[in-house]
């Protein structure tokens, strides 16, 4: 009997692992976007109270959340599910930075899956919309960085959990 449980187990960890290992489409830029990013002169945001209101928004939107559910970067938040951690935002803030229409974020989800991923949002003072984004490869640290992983096909399709 215990011999059973654990080839199932065994099986189930193979299986879990083997899924973690498969291809994601990466998410294409589109080229009017993708010249954005490649030109834009961003301007480096270091906090959240640094990204425009519309964006914020934006943000929360994307989240699905009645509060903005990020903090700033280096803040605390709830890099894993393990209790101690639940009540601190999910997401921090890692990069970003806007022009004078366009803002790319860069933030890490943390919780069951520790995630990074990245969002372009389209702004005005009358609108704000989202663009684009995805998965990103974590340990991006600076705004070049990010740019340089959006404009080399780096970001995969995000997995619908932002």
């Amino acid at each position: 009997m215990p011999h059973s449980l654990l080839s199932v187990i065994g099986v189930g960890l193979w299986t879990v692992a083997l899924a973690c290992t498969q291809a994601v489409t990466p998410v294409d830029l589109p080229g009017p976007l993708r010249d954005q990013v490649r030109d834009g002169r961003f301007g480096v945001v270091t906090s959240l109270r640094g990204l425009p209101l519309g964006v914020r928004d934006g943000l929360q939107r994307l989240f699905g959340s009645l509060t903005l559910d990020i903090v700033e970067p280096r803040a605390e938040f709830q890099v894993t599910d393990v209790v101690g951690t639940q009540g601190l935002p999910a997401r921090r803030l890692v990069a970003a930075g806007c022009t004078i229409d366009y803002c790319l974020v860069y933030y890490e989800r943390g919780g069951a899956a520790h995630t990074w991923h990245v969002a372009l949002f389209h702004w005005t003072p009358a609108d704000t919309r989202f663009e684009w984004g995805g998965i990103a490869p974590r340990g991006l640290a600076t705004l070049d960085d990010v740019r340089h992983a959006v404009l080399s096909g780096g970001i995969r399709a995000p997995a619908g959990v932002w």
